[in-house]
C-alpha cells in the first residue's frame, strides 16, 4: 500500500485507466468478431458496415493510446483485404 498522498492517487487512476482500456478493447474484439462472422458468412452488406464499426473504434482507440497506432493500422489492412475477398467473390 502507498503511503503518500500522491501515490495513493496513482493507484486510484491506474485501476479507473485499466477499467476503461479494458472496456475499449472489449468492445473492439466484439466488434471484430461480428465483421469475421459476416465475412464467413459471406454477406457482403453487413460485413461493409461492421468493417466501417471497426476502423472507426481502431481509430478511436490508437488516437487515446490504448492500442498502438501500427496495431491499429495493421488490423485494419488485414481487414481491409478480407472485405475485398469478398467483394470479388460477390461479383
Amino acid at each position: 500500500m502507498p503511503n503518500i498522498k500522491s501515490a495513493k492517487k496513482r493507484v486510484i487512476v491506474t485501476e479507473k485507466k485499466t477499467a476503461e482500456n479494458k472496456a475499449i478493447k472489449s468492445k473492439i474484439s466484439t466488434y471484430i468478431k461480428k465483421f469475421k462472422l459476416a465475412v464467413a458468412n459471406k454477406d457482403l452488406a453487413t460485413s461493409e458496415v461492421a468493417y466501417v464499426d471497426v476502423v472507426s473504434l481502431l481509430d478511436k482507440a490508437a488516437c487515446d493510446n490504448v492500442i498502438h497506432q501500427n496495431s491499429a493500422d495493421r488490423k485494419k489492412a488485414h481487414f481491409a483485404k478480407m472485405l475485398d475477398e469478398l467483394k470479388k467473390e460477390a461479383k
